[in-house]
């Protein structure tokens, strides 16, 4: 494992590192404060579709190396391998793009780039800027079954999808058809990588995992994450092994594609970061004749480079494309929008002379200022000192219920569920009862203000997820808003909050029956719908929590905790357990 870097910092690292596209591509502009890399406003470009994707650090030319003319239009940057906040994919689309025609973000599929990517999505939409959101996800290395809820994760094949996507909206596409495209093209990749040894992250202590000499890990991830197996390293063997993975569509595990004779291919070679450009050229020699030999295939398009890596990673990813027809008509075919021209340090094509004679000064470029939504005001009103009461009521239940709740998770979980509960209830609570907060009766702004307080003070997976639906929640409320003042009525509130949990779906697997706090917030939000009765949507809340005591959890860390026995039948969920007893607070406010 290479344990020696140029760079002790790596805070200072991602910072230099990110800057230094400013001096590859003088096209782009880079905010270090919310390490955003962006395209320079032109006032002679035509408005388009917004791409807006990101990640962790560590994967380079990932992400901002993408960024550029029929590309990506702006890239959020996290900390190595940490995925970047909900309030930097926020400032991207709402600040550094031309959102006008739409804005899709389309982040790889992990759990915390779904999540915060996720947020920012329903952030922009709150604000009223039209936006969808995909998680790309190619990789065949973890089976149907192991990937369960959470789905295969996206790695170096991804890359041919921002290509796709970015042609296509640099074409003139619509936000509809660019959505569309990025499904399309998903649904018709797959990837496998694999590697001879871990990586090591400058500033980290040295990790103990390493892979044996004369053994390579099948279906590596790009997080220094394991593979599905580890076997001895014979390079035909290997790619033999990756290629089914890929190909074999009578593995009922790892199907993703189907294979007819007439089909015809286009594939990746990714180097993970640390392979000698001899030897991934060797390897793709390899790939190459394996799949005219035993696949009868010859790909019509071969492309070799490094765009999606794991720092240093001593390992390659193999990515087919399987071409098939978009229905978009002439000039949108997968194959041509691949082939189409496009400007970005990441990407094979080199920046046009034309880009370089436009050179920008290199003072700092002031980005627009768009108002946030909580300065947005809504027609929807409501009554404050009820707003307070209710609220306060159902807060107050939280905290004196922390003690059971920590008491709950410390035996299904990590123990943290009732003190983050109730530092966000201490904090919406001291907000509710400050004079100086200055809530007014606009539903939709004093939604917003809650959202900030509890960003700012939930920490965690219960967090973002709380911050997801409640931005949801602000979207569903403004949705209703018909342009004259109105009362937030019961019917108002209940739509919201139904439309809040169909927007929380897209970003966390977790149903009904999955032993989460879902099993408390789905049956209130449906019987509030069905029933407008606050009362009865509480007691389904509470139904739906007690039924999580003899449920065999599907998602969380409970999944990892043994001893069954011991409380099966006996302890709900903890966070189904927090958020119920909130919202019987609410009800016996009301």
């Amino acid at each position: 494992m290479q344990t020696k870097h140029f760079f002790s910092d790596p805070n200072h690292l991602v910072l230099t590192a990110l800057h230094s596209l400013t001096l590859t591509n003088p096209s782009l502009a880079f905010d270090p404060e919310q390490k955003v890399v962006f395209r320079r406003p032109d006032p002679s470009r035509k408005p388009k579709v917004a791409i807006i994707s990101g990640g962790g650090s560590g994967h380079e030319p990932a992400f901002a190396g993408y960024v550029g003319h029929g590309l990506l239009d702006a890239s959020a940057a996290g900390t190595i391998f940490a995925s970047p906040s909900a309030e930097q994919i926020r400032h991207a689309a709402m600040n550094c793009v031309d959102n006008e025609k739409g804005v899709l973000i389309i982040p790889m599929n992990y759990t915390g780039d779904v999540l915060n990517f996720g947020m920012g999505t329903e952030k922009a939409r709150a604000a009223g800027i039209k936006t969808e959101f995909f998680a790309i996800n190619d990789d065949a290395g973890v089976g149907k079954k192991k990937g369960g809820k959470v789905g295969r994760r996206g790695i170096g094949g991804g890359i041919l999808v921002l290509k796709i996507v970015g042609a296509l909206a640099e074409a003139g596409g619509s936000l509809e058809e660019v959505y569309h495209i990025a499904r399309f093209a998903n649904d018709h990749l797959a990837s496998v990588g694999s590697s001879l040894e871990h990586v090591h992250i400058p500033g980290r202590a040295v990790p103990e995992d390493t892979i044996p000499d004369g053994q390579v890990e099948v279906g590596m991830g790009i997080h220094n994450e394991p593979g599905s197996h580890r076997m001895k390293f014979d390079l035909p063997d290997v790619v033999k092994t990756m290629l089914l993975q890929i190909l074999d569509h009578n593995d009922p595990d790892r199907a993703y594609l189907t294979r007819h004779p007439e089909d015809e291919f286009v594939l990746l070679i990714n180097n993970l970061g640390g392979v000698s450009t001899l030897e991934l050229s060797g390897i793709t020699d390899e790939v190459y004749h394996q799949l005219e030999k035993d696949f009868d295939i010859k790909p019509v398009r071969v492309i070799q480079g490094t765009f999606l890596t794991s720092l240093n990673g001593l390992g390659f990813s193999i990515s087919l494309l399987k071409l098939a027809d978009t229905g978009l008509g002439p000039g949108k075919s997968l194959l041509e929008l691949l082939d189409a021209p496009a400007e970005a340090v990441g990407w094979s094509a080199p920046i046009r002379p034309a880009t370089w004679n436009a050179r920008h000064s290199d003072a700092p470029l002031k980005v627009k200022s768009v108002k946030p939504a909580e300065e947005q005001p809504s027609n929807l009103k409501l009554n404050p000192a009820a707003l307070k009461k209710v609220l306060g009521s159902g807060l107050k239940r939280v905290i004196a219920a922390e003690p059971l709740v920590t008491r709950y998770d410390t035996i299904v979980g990590d123990g943290d569920c009732g003190v983050g509960m109730k530092r966000g209830a201490e904090a919406v609570l001291s907000l509710l009862e400050d004079p100086s907060s200055n809530i007014t009766d606009d539903a939709v702004t004093a939604v917003n203000r809650i959202i900030t307080v509890v960003e700012n003070t939930m920490d965690g997976t219960s967090g973002a997820i709380y911050a997801i639906f409640l931005n949801a929640l602000a979207h569903g409320l403004r949705a209703q808003d018909r342009g004259s003042a109105a009362p937030a009525t019961t019917d108002i509130w209940a739509a919201a909050l139904k439309h809040a949990v169909t927007a929380l779906a897209k970003y966390t697997p977790a149903q009904p029956g999955d032993r989460t706090m879902i099993d408390a917030l789905v049956p209130f939000c449906n019987t509030l719908l069905e029933t407008k009765d606050v009362h009865a949507a509480a007691k389904a809340a509470q139904d739906g929590t007690e039924a999580t005591k003899s449920m065999k959890a599907s998602l969380g860390r409970a999944v990892y905790v043994g001893g069954e026995e011991e409380w099966v039948g006996k302890i709900p969920d903890p966070g189904a357990y927090g958020l119920s007893e909130f919202l019987n607070g609410l009800a016996e406010a009301m």
